[in-house]
């Protein structure tokens, strides 16, 4: 049986991306009227890296399960059923390779397999196509592969707020340990050709947009991130499965995983900090998604999210908009660093600089300056 519900609002013609909008020119609907299909979820994320043995004892002190281990290969779980959160394979660099996302029938891969003359082919256990998005990151999308059972975890910390006691003659006493990852949430992109790539996501895939950023003085010309989730109809879905923004060079951001509350992802940030490992970021709340977040940095200075209580949306909720800021990614929290930012990266303003000489982008003085402005802010 599908997991998608039934959602009149699908068929409403005002949705469709290259109708007419409410709003300021540039204004975006954030949905595509006749998607090919709808994906469920994030399946996995795939990355590469030149040392295995290294990558683990990082992923592991992060919170992943190893649950296969090859002289080629890793791949990573959290705790809760259902696929593999991470596959990390050996390679010349440390470079995050793509997303697979997870279709919601084989009948959806057969349609996507005719409509971008693609072929669906096994794939560790069920079947899969690949596809290249137009930023140039591969897109596996997936179906029937096999689910792992759930693994034991603890439950939240019973909390007591205001005048409601839900902790009597019992003390809290949070483990200083790996966090238990339950789950892969979503995966942030940096790109040259925001705005194609984002049609792109919502015409093939079909998840809708949650929130867009512009920016501040440029709303004329749109939007420069969008946060994007799955449309699951009346079925609440995360706020963003994937978020991607316009920045000076394609690449990746960061990845976030879901743990079960705040003590979770603070005392996994001290045992992390114990261990030698390079914070970025938090503990603060986002404004869009609102959840609890706290960033690291892997030893190759790859950025992974801790989080937890994030919001869940279902389809009628209608695109927020907002200027894009460092002060106002968060509700509460430190100021937004260097580390997360990237603002003082010499690569950043080498990727500047190549993005202003190269035809093919969306990147111009305008966009380049106010980005600056934005991360400055």
């Amino acid at each position: 049986m599908s997991k998608l519900s039934p959602d009149p609002e699908r068929e409403d013609p005002h949705r469709s991306l290259h109708s007419e909008t409410a709003g300021l020119p540039g204004e975006h609907p954030g949905r595509a009227r006749n998607p090919l299909i709808r994906i469920t979820g994030l399946a996995w994320l795939e990355f590469e890296k030149p040392d295995l043995a290294r990558a683990e004892r990082f992923l592991v002190d992060f919170g992943f399960t190893v649950t296969d281990r090859t002289p080629e290969a890793l791949v990573l779980r959290g705790h809760w059923a259902g696929t593999p959160s991470m596959v990390v394979r050996r390679g010349a660099t440390s470079r995050f390779v793509g997303p697979a996302f997870a279709a919601d029938a084989r009948a959806d891969l057969d349609r996507l397999a005719r409509a971008t003359d693609r072929s669906v082919r096994p794939h560790r256990g069920g079947h899969a196509v690949d596809l290249v998005d137009p930023s140039g990151f591969p897109v596996r999308v997936v179906y029937g592969v096999p689910e792992l059972p759930a693994l034991p975890e603890r439950d939240p910390s019973p909390v007591n707020a205001g005048n409601r006691s839900a902790r009597v003659n019992a003390t809290q006493r949070p483990a200083r340990r790996a966090a238990q990852i339950q789950r892969l949430g979503h995966v942030v992109l940096g790109t040259t050709r925001f705005r194609t790539a984002l049609d792109w996501y919502l015409e093939t895939l079909g998840p809708i947009v949650s929130d867009f950023l512009y920016l501040d003085g440029q709303r004329e010309r749109g939007p420069v991130m969008a946060f994007i989730r799955c449309d699951l109809g009346s079925v609440p879905a995360d706020h963003h499965t994937l978020a991607m923004a316009l920045q000076p060079q394609t690449g990746y951001l960061h990845s976030a995983y879901q743990v079960t509350d705040l003590d979770e992802v603070a005392a996994a940030g001290w045992y992390l900090g114990e261990r030698g490992y390079r914070h970025a970021w938090g503990i603060g709340r986002h404004i869009q998604g609102s959840q609890i977040f706290d960033y690291w940095r892997d030893p190759d200075r790859l950025m992974f999210e801790h989080y937890t209580d994030g919001d869940l949306f279902d389809s009628t909720m209608q695109p927020g908009w907002a200027p894009l800021s460092a002060s106002g990614l968060s509700q509460w929290g430190p100021k937004a660093t260097a580390r997360f930012t990237g603002a003082r990266d010499p690569e950043v303003l080498l990727a500047a600089i190549k993005a202003l000489t190269d035809r093919g982008n969306e990147v111009d003085f305008a966009a380049l300056r106010g980005l600056i402005q934005a991360m400055s802010s």
